[in-house]
């Protein structure tokens, strides 16, 4: 029988998304890849520290049981494969012995190999890979390295914070707002109330966590996955969001309408394991408390001059 994926919630994920690499990034930028090669070859035997997304992959692993494997977490980096050696190497040292599989590329495009795998997450420090993903049709986002990382309040929860538009919903009440102001994104949300939004980039993501969720009641794991929607809407526009979610049939457990507020203070009490969203200047403020990641999506994020698209 044929080894397949299809029936696990796969996340695809760059080495320094996982680990610490920071320093060994610093001599690839400021001198070559040779010496980075070098670097890593001589620290074989040393592993990486956490990084931004571990505490992320290590809750999401504990979902798996010896009879059952709901999760997948595959390395998908340009690393070359004797730094890909090391990273092996640090996931056993640090307890993730189920992380097995990779793709290492040595400097080229990982993100094409998402598709063999049916990733439902790609978690990277590129944001150049981070963009191609999600033109592909990919949830994904770019990993802020100076990120806090996550506590350990709650070891058995997967507690995971999305934005709204952009992110979990598509951008087209973001474009109102854009283009008219706060007002007319109110008249228009209102109006449309009972109309859902179309979906964003994040919706396969979350649809796959509810069926993680539902999967695994009964797995005997302890495990739970707690969600929650961090948005800048309020009342009135709160009602599309929420009908859009029960269209989905897909709850979420906190719902957080802040009207502009800074989030990271809310994300603070929250506690997610990670946080994703679409505006640069939320996703930099919530780094300063959770493990934040960037999503290049929507109209917030224009493709840089010279892209194909």
């Amino acid at each position: 029988m044929a080894v397949t994926l299809d029936d696990k919630l796969v996340v695809a994920i760059s080495s320094r998304a996982l680990f610490d690499f920071e320093e060994e990034n610093r001599v690839f930028e400021k001198d070559n890849d040779r010496a980075y090669v070098e670097l890593q070859r001589q620290r074989l035997e040393v592993p990486a520290a956490p990084g931004v997304a571990f505490s992320l992959v290590r809750k999401l692993l504990a979902f798996n049981t010896p009879e059952h494997q709901r999760v997948e977490v595959v390395l998908l980096s340009r690393n070359d494969p004797v730094s890909g050696m090391r990273v092996f190497r640090s996931c056993k040292a640090h307890g993730l012995p189920m992380v097995q599989r990779g793709v290492f590329t040595q400097g080229r495009d990982p993100f094409r190999y998402l598709r063999p795998l049916g990733a439902h997450l790609f978690l990277s420090a590129n944001e150049a890979d981070v963009r191609e993903a999600l033109h592909l049709g990919y949830p994904a986002a770019r990993v802020l390295t100076e990120s806090v990382q996550a506590g350990g309040s709650n070891p058995h929860e997967v507690r995971i914070a999305f934005d709204g538009d952009a992110v979990l919903f598509s951008d087209e009440a973001e474009r109102v707002y854009q283009a008219e102001g706060l007002a007319a994104f109110q008249r228009h949300e209102s109006d449309k109330a009972a109309q859902p939004l179309p979906d964003g980039p994040f919706k396969p993501l979350l649809a796959a966590l509810h069926r993680l969720q539902s999967a695994g009641e009964d797995g005997g794991t302890g495990m739970r996955i707690r969600t929650a929607l961090v948005t800048a809407r309020s009342a009135p526009a709160h009602e599309r969001a929420i009908r859009t979610l029960m269209g989905w049939n897909i709850a979420v457990d906190e719902a957080m309408f802040l009207g502009g507020l800074q989030k990271g203070e809310f994300l603070r009490e929250f506690e997610p394991d990670f946080f994703f969203d679409d505006q640069t200047g939320h996703v930099t403020s919530a780094a300063l408390h959770v493990p934040a990641g960037h999503v290049s999506s929507g109209i917030a994020n224009p493709p840089p001059p010279g892209a194909a698209h």
